[in-house]
């Protein structure tokens, strides 16, 4: 039995991946998803890394799953436990040196023009599920936004670049560039759109399994 850890993305938390528990339960595997510090001034990468770690206890069969700003936090976690395998699911693949708020001018990014936020994250999730998401949303004041990636370089675990092809914000042209570039990788593609912990949640855990 492998333990998925499961880190959201920015302003998240935990409970967008409550579909996708179970799903992985239901495949006989363990998942966590705790709720990174992200309202604490104080808190940046380490303390990130450090909560990641504290849910995971002892359990040493890992894989780590990094969603969307997650993809910071991920590979911290991958390398303090040798986990079997690193996913960067529709994720932000930092540099060496990067802090989080330079990635986007970094790597090109363009946000997209005329769309609302439920139109860029949830289009394709039921409107009640995107409302309880947004919902669950929290304040991002850390501190993490101008620290410098710590890594020399990626872990060297087995890593997996995972887009969503109807994904508005990062779209997969996009994710295809910065995965090539920063990790010599072509992308794998699932249906759905950024939160597809949401929309395809049976999918993606069929997915992230095979992966092992």
């Amino acid at each position: 039995m492998t333990t998925f850890a499961l880190i959201h993305g920015g302003g998240g938390s935990g409970w967008d991946f409550h579909l996708l528990v179970p799903e992985l339960a239901a495949r006989g595997h363990d998942a966590i998803a705790p709720d990174l510090p992200i309202t604490d001034p104080s808190a940046g990468l380490t303390e990130f890394t450090d909560t990641v770690l504290a849910a995971l206890g002892d359990r040493t069969d890992v894989a780590v799953v990094g969603h969307s700003y997650g993809g910071f936090t991920a590979p911290l976690v991958a390398a303090k436990v040798r986990a079997r395998l690193l996913v960067y699911l529709a994720g932000m693949i930092p540099a060496p040196g990067e802090p989080p708020g330079q990635w986007w001018g970094n790597t090109g990014f363009e946000a997209p023009k005329g769309l609302s936020e439920t139109e860029q994250f949830f289009n394709g999730v039921p409107a009640p599920l995107a409302e309880a998401c947004q919902a669950h949303g929290r304040e991002q004041v850390s501190k993490e936004w101008d620290e410098p990636w710590p890594l020399p370089a990626h872990p060297d675990v087995p890593t997996r670049v995972l887009l969503a092809r109807d994904d508005r914000f990062f779209v997969p042209d996009f994710q295809r560039r910065v995965a090539r570039e920063r990790l010599g990788i072509e992308p794998d593609e699932l249906d759905g759109p950024h939160c597809v912990p949401l929309s395809h949640p049976g999918a993606l855990a069929d997915r992230l399994v095979g992966y092992l």
